[in-house]
């Protein structure tokens, strides 16, 4: 019996996916300790065919779904393991040898009423575009703010390309919402809270994120942690998010304060802005100014999530006045 089951969503990124499982062959412990379980979400570039075939120097279960999305995809998995332990790995998210046992020493050491949070950090001389550059920085500045104990994790950083928590925490929760597709780990999050479980960062239990996302998906991402944010606040029984979110607007910078009063609800000025920062960004990456492209990002991303919470609550007015609510 495994002590451990890795569970791995993959739809059309077979070469991101072989990277993955090669890591998984150089772990410090005994491939027998471990399962993994690879859910193809409908993937057509020839990963079922691949893992059918190749033969996996550890228990390797493969399982074929037609596309439903990343939630139903874990959701097969876990109706699959057999370990305590479920360890989350995206399909992008390369190994390092001691991943695994830095997550299971972890629980060993602070018992099964955790949930570990592992980094991805930015492989060795990979080339990112500025977007993924910048979701690269942000996922370190947080990583740094941990270690460092400006604050402690939460349910809000709970992202499953690196995160492991006992099976019958899952299963009590209910496993994931498949009607979200995206933030669908961060609603889950919430309900783990609700459990009782600790959230634990495990710095040394190091993945390499070799991210790719075209600009007009990087774009849809803010958009629908917004919208999302706000059904999770009203409908999920998160009242406490949305003041939270309006606390956290007031500590933006200038430059994206004003952006957001500015563009909010104006789609078409939006789309203009959008597309000044995108150029802004990308000559700042060619001439290797690095603060310029960060900054220009920040801008399109907080502007598409605020527009995404404008969206849900009813507008720009709707916003402004749900902000100005929470300051008087």
């Amino acid at each position: 019996m495994p002590k451990i089951s890795i569970i791995t969503p993959t739809h059309n990124r077979l070469r991101q996916l072989k990277q993955m499982l090669s890591a998984l062959e150089n772990q410090d412990i005994p491939s027998d300790t471990f399962e993994v379980i690879v859910v193809s979400d409908g993937s057509t570039d020839g990963t079922d065919e691949y893992l059918y075939s190749w033969k996996a120097p550890f228990q390797l279960i493969t399982i074929s779904q037609a596309n439903q999305g990343p939630a139903a995809a874990r959701n097969c998995g876990l109706m699959h393991a057999k370990g305590e332990i479920i360890l989350f790995i995206d399909d992008d998210v390369v190994p390092t040898g001691q991943l695994i046992s830095e997550h299971l020493g972890y629980h060993e050491k602070y018992g099964h009423k955790i949930v570990v949070i592992g980094p991805m950090l930015n492989p060795p001389g990979y080339n990112m575009s500025p977007w993924v550059q910048w979701e690269q920085t942000m996922l370190v500045k947080q990583y740094k703010d941990m270690i460092s104990g400006v604050w402690v994790p939460t349910a809000r950083q709970f992202y499953t390309g690196n995160t492991s928590l006992a099976r019958r925490h899952l299963v009590a929760a209910g496993g994931f919402n498949p009607s979200f597709r995206r933030a669908e780990d961060v609603e889950l999050a919430y309900r783990l809270v609700a459990l009782g479980l600790k959230f634990l960062f495990n710095p040394q239990a190091v993945g390499y994120h070799y991210a790719e996302r075209s600009f007009n998906s990087w774009i849809n991402i803010p958009y629908i942690y917004g919208v999302n944010d706000v059904i999770f606040s009203i409908h999920h029984g998160q009242e406490w998010l949305l003041p939270v979110i309006f606390q956290e607007f007031q500590c933006r910078n200038r430059f994206i304060k004003l952006l957001i009063e500015v563009c909010l609800g104006r789609q078409i000025f939006s789309r203009v802005v959008i597309s000044g920062l995108k150029i802004a960004a990308q000559i700042s990456n060619i001439l290797n100014q690095d603060q310029p492209s960060i900054l220009a990002c920040s801008g399109i991303f907080n502007l598409r999530y605020f527009q995404g919470i404008a969206d849900q609550l009813g507008g720009r007015n709707k916003f402004f006045a749900s902000l100005k609510n929470n300051y008087v």
